[in-house]
């Protein structure tokens, strides 16, 4: 018989920082394959460079792309397996003080500070979408959404039982909260570099449609 969901074993949100943990880490596996081609071939073209404007070469060789002395994938590669292992332990029946709550969360606090960075960086600095990048956004996004309201419905955070219960109702609102935030990144990439019809254009000329 299936265990019934609960804020002290929360195996939805288990599940999905399994499936986020995994996504993240091979798009930064990806990226980090990228760097070492780039560095071995330095004349050679990123395989995620479909377009000047759709291209993973100009932000793995640039200075956002190596933020902290090296590679930002690398860093990408070693953190997205904690998710993985958190939510593996939940499933486990694992359960965590509220010290290790808060250290989890601001990882996830760093990880969307440090994306909401990047995405502004790549719009309105480098003037590209790299797509292994896009990919790290769009789990990076709703697994802080995802983390913070769990730990305002748990108790982690000190709320009287009626904030605790609003917290709980808005796990809910987390899909709808993640398409809200991407439509503002896909808004500042359409005003800033005319996003949807190049990206567009791209799609159909990788797919031998033009």
């Amino acid at each position: 018989m299936s265990q019934p969901q609960s804020h002290t074993r929360p195996t939805g949100l288990a599940i999905w920082l399994i499936i986020a943990g995994v996504i993240g880490w091979w798009a930064a596996f990806q990226l980090t394959l990228e760097k070492i081609f780039l560095l071995e071939n330095p004349d050679a073209k990123a395989a995620c460079d479909f377009s000047v404007l759709v291209q993973c070469g100009k932000n793995i060789e640039s200075a956002q792309g190596n933020v902290f002395g090296f590679s930002n994938p690398i860093l990408g590669v070693a953190c997205w397996v904690a998710p993985i292992v958190v939510g593996m332990a939940i499933l486990a029946h694992a359960r965590f003080a509220k010290w290790f709550w808060w250290l989890f969360w601001l990882g996830h606090l760093f990880a969307i500070a440090f994306v909401c960075w990047l995405i502004f960086e790549s719009i309105f600095i480098l003037h590209t979408l790299c797509p292994w990048c896009m990919v790290t956004w769009s789990v990076t996004i709703p697994s802080f959404f995802a983390v913070t309201i769990h730990l305002l419905r748990s108790g982690v955070w000190p709320l009287p039982a009626k904030g605790r219960g609003i917290a709980g109702r808005l796990m809910s609102y987390v899909p709808l909260m993640t398409i809200v935030a991407y439509g503002i990144v896909i808004l500042l990439a359409q005003i800033r570099l005319n996003a949807i019809p190049n990206v567009w254009h791209t799609i159909q000329i990788a797919l031998g449609w033009v």
